[in-house]
């Protein structure tokens, strides 16, 4: 009775080849489905973004001096793995401690004295194995912005806006991104920045999408913010984001400014490609000091897939 239930040698032969058959299959179908993942630029993609003024390299800044700082806040941005970072203030020797860092960081800016490396930078970090740059340049938030050092209208100081175009190595979409710190004394210097920079981006970008980050020295309902989010581009990436954690304000001087005058001047705005999921203005203290005398604020975008 056993010996007729028992399968014959074709059988035997048979039934593997099938499951080899069916095994090579599924790891075409996989290898298929994960190529068409990686490669459509149609795709939606999620992105974390900060801006960060980091405070310049002051020795006079005793406890809360860049040295005592510097681990901490590193380590914040790589914990949070950004993807994209706008920093304001970075002298060369904080530009190198950051890259000492964060190795998996490239960098694209210069200092804003020189054009070369004297001055504060206005430095765009982005995150290596996900992000390549394929255009870069800075200009200067004066008259004649493609002159390095240039000094424009009642500032203070020179200003730069460092920017670039990069490309999402996964999904293969490209988009725009904008960094600056603008002048804190001189308000027509603010105002013809902000109409100097929506200008620049509708030369630079094109129909990209487009982030811009930075501190703007200027308040939600001050007349440069309002230039910038008037002309329809740019949305405010707080007031349209799904979901707000942290403080109303960005900077408190470490700690000393009365919570009550403490102002919102450190922004991320998006163009209309983009749904903000996330917006997270980040303060906390470190020991005796703070990650400087700004607030972190990182949102998390999602770049859509129906809006190229």
């Amino acid at each position: 009775m056993g010996e007729k239930n028992q399968p014959s040698p074709a059988e035997t032969r048979t039934c593997p080849r099938i499951l080899n058959f069916v095994f090579l299959l599924a790891l075409v179908f996989i290898f298929l489905f994960e190529l068409a993942c990686s490669s459509a630029p149609s795709g939606e993609t999620e992105l974390k973004v900060m801006t960060f003024n980091v405070r310049f390299d002051n020795p006079a800044d005793g406890q809360h001096n860049w040295k005592i700082r510097r681990e901490a806040a590193t380590r914040l941005i790589q914990t949070l793995r950004v993807d994209l970072l706008g920093t304001q203030e970075v002298l060369k020797n904080q530009l190198e401690d950051f890259l000492e860092r964060l190795p998996e960081y490239g960098y694209i800016g210069v200092g804003r004295e020189d054009g070369r490396t004297a001055g504060e930078y206005s430095a765009v970090f982005y995150l290596k194995e996900r992000f390549r740059p394929i255009k870069s340049g800075n200009f200067w938030l004066s008259q004649t912005p493609e002159i390095p050092g240039s000094r424009g209208w009642d500032a203070a100081c020179e200003r730069i806006v460092t920017w670039a175009i990069f490309r999402e190595k996964r999904s293969g979409r490209k988009l725009v991104f904008f960094n600056t710190h603008f002048d804190h004394v001189g308000q027509e210097a603010r105002r013809q920045s902000a109409g100097l920079l929506l200008n620049k981006i509708k030369e630079l970008a094109g129909n990209l999408p487009v982030i811009v980050s930075g501190d703007f020295n200027a308040t939600p309902d001050s007349e440069p913010v309002r230039i910038i989010l008037d002309n329809g581009l740019l949305v405010d990436s707080r007031g349209s984001a799904a979901a707000v954690a942290g403080p109303s304000w960005s900077f408190h001087g470490f700690g000393r400014v009365p919570e009550e005058e403490r102002q919102l001047i450190d922004f991320i705005f998006t163009s209309h490609h983009f749904r903000v999921l996330e917006y997270q203005n980040i303060f906390e203290e470190i020991g005796d000091t703070y990650y400087s005398d700004h607030n972190p604020v990182l949102v998390r975008l999602r770049l859509e897939a129906d809006r190229p």
